[in-house]
């Protein structure tokens, strides 16, 4: 009858699924690949959230209800100076380079998807919820990290929580599955005949391709990804290779300030009435009151330089800009820490959008290649580059170098 679940010709039957190259070890090549890839992608999320100093400020935190899952949590370091740009580098180029591991993953346990009845015991129907948490989980965290990298905020409510909180479901469920799963897909591959379960089908149609073939096409996909992606880490002539990327193709611009942005001084909506010299202001406020200082002042202090890159959070970066300005220590000191450079918290003339705030930690303060920048690779900055003064530090994410800097408060935060 149509109704019966052994019906070929629904989903439900196993004769329904006659692909040839479903089975224990084509699953379990794919599984282990994404077993060692999965837990770099996690290890490199952490990192980039704790690159945010996020129990230094709630400015920093769009996770303040994070409780327990703050643990690991620590002040992040200035050295090497390319930490961050390497660490988001790899999180978000990984993350893209396994998406057709994850879809061929995915494809090969479907029957499994459609077994029924659901649920034949407690435990069964506890590791069939654990198998949604994992797909649902999975599919969530790549959806979301592929949109946000492509700047494309389709999904309801911010990117920060519900990519952090969504990471620590599927975490849960993958740990679960791996340690279930891992010592079934040891002795998958180290067989030499392939053990019969339910992934191989009763009655297969003809292969077109073998089960390496099939492999191989995966690890082209993937390949193609990484290709088109990861020039828009390294830079130079490779950003042209990055096609998939929206930090690809050439440089924005020539001169000096001829480097990649994100936010540009109309997105922000920075009147240039406001950074003019004769109105622009900074603001510095510290233990012994209150200074401010024009852009000429400024330029009248000790001047330092700094090679350092900017790496955003969307997995793109630029090689390192010689930046001048003064140091970040010099302007604690002007309001009364000579010796003992604070936190600091500052203030841009950005409007609307995240982080026209931020919050630094003393040890970024207190870098002698910490700088409020005026110049970029020998030229005042553009408005696009934040003129007339921007944060850069070194190995801190892009957002927490603040462009068009109008008060730094220096303290305990």
């Amino acid at each position: 009858m149509r109704d019966d679940p052994r019906d070929p010709r629904l989903p439900t039957s196993p004769g329904f699924w006659r692909s040839p190259l479903r089975g224990p070890w084509f699953t379990s090549v794919l599984g282990l690949v994404l077993l060692a890839g999965i837990t770099v992608l996690f290890v490199t999320g952490l990192l980039s959230y704790a690159a945010y100093n996020p129990n230094l400020s709630p400015v920093n935190d769009k996770t303040p209800d994070k409780g327990i899952l703050g643990f690991y949590l620590f002040a992040w370091p200035t050295n090497p100076h390319w930490l961050y740009r390497l660490n988001q580098g790899v999180h978000v180029t990984l993350g893209i380079t396994l998406i057709p591991v994850l879809l061929a993953k995915l494809w090969s346990v479907v029957p499994r998807l459609f077994t029924l009845p659901p649920a034949r015991s407690l435990a069964h129907a506890l590791e069939r919820l654990s198998l949604l948490l994992l797909v649902g989980g999975a599919l969530f965290e790549f959806v979301t990290g592929v949109l946000n990298v492509q700047l494309d905020y389709v999904f309801p409510g911010s990117f920060y929580p519900l990519h952090f909180y969504g990471a620590w479901v599927f975490i849960a469920a993958f740990v679960a599955h791996a340690l279930l799963k891992t010592p079934t897909a040891l002795r998958n591959l180290r067989r030499l005949r392939e053990e019969k379960n339910d992934l191989v089908s009763p009655r297969p149609a003809e292969p077109t391709v073998s089960r390496r073939g099939a492999l191989w096409f995966v690890a082209g996909g993937s390949l193609l990804l990484f290709a088109t992606t990861v020039g828009q880490n390294l830079g130079g002539p490779l950003r042209r290779t990055a096609l998939l990327a929206p930090h690809g193709g050439g440089e924005p611009g020539s001169g000096p300030n001829g480097f990649q942005i994100n936010k540009t001084a109309a997105y922000a909506g920075i009147d240039t009435a406001e950074t003019a010299e004769d109105t622009w202001r900074l603001v510095v406020t510290g233990r012994t009151g209150t200074v401010r200082l024009s852009r000429a002042q400024l330029a009248e202090l000790p001047l330092y330089s700094s090679a350092l890159p900017i790496a955003c959070v969307e997995g793109w970066s630029t090689p390192d800009q010689w930046w001048r300005g003064v140091r970040l220590r010099d302007l604690a000191a002007l309001v009364g820490y000579e010796d003992d450079p604070p936190d600091v918290f500052v203030e841009s003339l950005q409007r609307h959008g995240a982080f026209r705030k931020a919050a630094l930690r003393a040890n970024q303060v207190a870098d002698p290649r910490s700088l409020l920048a005026l110049y970029v690779n020998g030229e005042e900055l553009s408005p696009d580059h934040g003129h007339p003064a921007r944060i850069i530090v070194p190995a801190a994410p892009g957002v927490l170098n603040t462009k068009w800097v109008a008060r730094m408060t220096f303290g305990d935060l």
